[in-house]
């Protein structure tokens, strides 16, 4: 008989009654019976109860035995009586009487408590992840994870698509969040960067010809933690396509999600092809670019209707540029008034002067502001918004940005609050049409509004000859459940293209050379048009586990603060690694402690 076991914690069934056989693993659950022992011994693959007997010589060094302690017990297979059968185990109509214990690794006492509900603090879950990582929920999502990415693969190939690793060190990026620096210890002075996207790498690999990229792809940003958002480092679908369209990596990406959510989930998930709503569109509808299609509210432009409004201060506004969005809510009429106070207070805490609503009840229309209005605007409002008794029509009217915003919350209050989300489904959509350019707020100058390598709609002609605010480019994201699971491109691949649309944004050529030169200078010796997008590992896990905490999904995460409690990172290094690396520390005052 092997050393240590015949079978796992979860495979011993009643057809295995009366062999014997050999388990190993962790102490989960201790219980005394009348000077019976009943030991629940764990391991990755399940639970099977291990029963030790008062006449075995063992038996008093069970009783020292601590929750944790790593065992080998060698028994015979035995029914459980019919009272004492667990239908909640796979493994709950036998048990293991044991003849002989062997003790592997011996446990003090935990700073966790794994066999109850409560999981403790996160500090203490995260300082001690190792031991988190032992609970049933636990290994559940990190086998979920490992399955998932298998999956991935196995599609991916399918399509064609080859896996390619790309550099780890590369150089840093002038753009996007903040890179993790790595001296260079051989080149004093100079640092590598840990990627934040394998971005160069992989469009570089389609002016090689390699036609269809991808990898599992590690990523680094210094940047702050979110839910749905680890600080440090990530994983991504990282892929790209040569000689293609919009279409057609929208098509592969459709499938390739799809399947997974269909496979590892009983949720109803979107297939292809996935609603497409223009970035315009979905920031008057939903108030973002990451909309929860799950929430049936749908927010309309009203400005039009209240422009020659009685009521001044929504003309005020618009006579200035601002807009009026309007959030139809079906059935809400009888709602108590501290309900609409509440929801007046929630728009006002984020940026709103207040929220104006009109309530068709009893045959009539209600509201605060129904007296200022025109009977042809409360016409016009019921009939855009396709409401009627029993509804109401919540109104926001500020400049577009923020009128757009506090809407697009409001809706997802109400959608959340009146627990209207469409329950057990995943949908997905694109969001497509972004625009290239904006308007930076405080200089005036025109800035890149999403990503500066893309190509805009309408090529050179475009930049050339109208206004670049009104370019859109061929962008897009794809959005789960109002979670963005990835940014895209068709990327821009001509030089000529790349330098009048940087130069719109205010950098030279010369600035772009510097900058991009790797880049731009193989766009030059021949650049297949080419495209792609990376879709978030860890997101697509977390969605899939159904977890609101993406650390829930990660064997190892840091703490917001961009730390790891277990392993002590970031640290401080001793004085001959720094002078090896020719740094000398100039610290803040309150850090020279």
């Amino acid at each position: 008989m092997h050393a240590y076991r015949s079978h796992t914690c979860g495979e011993l069934r009643a057809e295995h009654v009366g062999t014997t056989v050999r388990l190993s693993g962790w102490i989960f659950r201790k219980r005394d019976h009348g000077g019976v022992l009943f030991f629940d011994l764990r391991d990755h693959y399940g639970i099977t109860q291990a029963v030790f007997n008062p006449d075995r010589s063992f038996f008093d060094e069970c009783q020292r035995l601590k929750s944790e302690t790593v065992i080998t017990v060698t028994g015979q297979v035995v029914s459980r009586d019919d009272e004492t059968v667990n239908p909640g185990l796979p493994t709950g109509a036998i048990e293991v009487h044991v003849d002989e214990l062997a003790v592997q690794g011996p446990a003090d006492t935990l700073p966790l408590y794994l066999a109850g509900d409560d999981e403790g603090p996160e500090e203490l879950r995260l300082r001690y992840r190792f031991l988190d990582l032992r609970r049933e929920r636990m290994q559940r999502n990190l086998t979920l994870r490992s399955q998932i990415i298998a999956s991935i693969r196995h599609r991916m190939t399918g399509h064609g698509f080859n896996e390619m690793q790309t550099p780890i060190l590369t150089s840093s990026s002038p753009e996007g969040a903040r890179d993790y620096l790595v001296p260079s210890r051989v080149h004093p002075g100079k640092f590598y960067a840990l990627p934040q996207a394998p971005q160069q790498f992989k469009q570089l690999l389609m002016i090689a010809g390699f036609d269809k990229y991808f990898q599992i792809a590690p990523c680094f940003r210094d940047e702050d933690a979110r839910a749905d958002r680890s600080p440090g480092e990530f994983y991504q679908l990282d892929l790209e396509m040569s000689f293609v369209e919009q279409d057609d990596i929208f098509g592969v990406v459709e499938d390739v999600l799809s399947g997974v959510f269909a496979e590892f989930s009983d949720k109803k998930a979107d297939t292809g092809p996935y609603e497409r709503i223009a970035f315009a569109d979905a920031m008057v509808r939903y108030g973002s670019d990451k909309p929860d299609l799950r929430n049936p509210i749908v927010n309309l432009d009203l400005t039009e209707v209240y422009r020659e409004s009685g009521l001044k201060a929504f003309r005020g506004i618009i006579d200035g540029g601002g807009v009026v969005r309007g959030i139809p809510v079906k059935g809400i009429a009888g709602q108590p008034r501290s309900f609409f106070d509440k929801l007046v207070e929630f728009s006002q805490s984020i940026g709103s002067k207040g929220l104006a609503y009109l309530v068709w009840e009893n045959g009539e229309i209600k509201g605060p502001i129904v007296k200022f209005l025109k009977p042809e605007e409360l016409e016009q409002t019921q009939s855009l918004c396709a409401v009627g008794e029993g509804d109401v029509v919540f109104l926001v009217c500020a400049d577009e940005k923020d009128a757009n915003r506090i809407a697009g919350e409001v809706r997802t209050r109400l959608g959340t609050q009146l627990d209207i989300l469409e329950k057990d489904v995943f949908r997905l959509c694109w969001i497509v049409d972004y625009p290239m350019f904006e308007r930076n707020a405080e200089t005036g100058a025109i800035d890149f509004s999403h990503n500066p390598f893309s190509m805009p709609q309408g090529e050179m002609q475009a930049l050339e000859n109208g206004d670049p605010l009104d370019v859109l480019a061929y962008q897009y994201d794809i959005v789960c459940n109002g979670i963005e699971l990835s940014s895209g491109a068709i990327r821009n691949h001509r030089p000529d293209i790349m330098y009048r649309a940087f130069e719109i944004a205010g950098y030279t050529k010369e600035d772009v050379d510097e900058r991009f030169g790797g880049l731009i200078n193989a766009f030059k010796l021949g650049a297949p048009p080419h495209g792609g997008l990376a879709p978030g590992i860890d997101r697509i896990v977390m969605l899939i586990a159904d977890e609101s905490n993406i650390r829930e999904v990660i064997a190892f995460p840091m703490n917001q603060m961009a730390q790891d409690l277990m392993m002590n990172a970031p640290s401080e290094v001793s004085e001959k690694q720094l002078q090896e690396l020719h740094i000398k520390l100039d610290l803040p005052p309150e850090d020279q402690e």
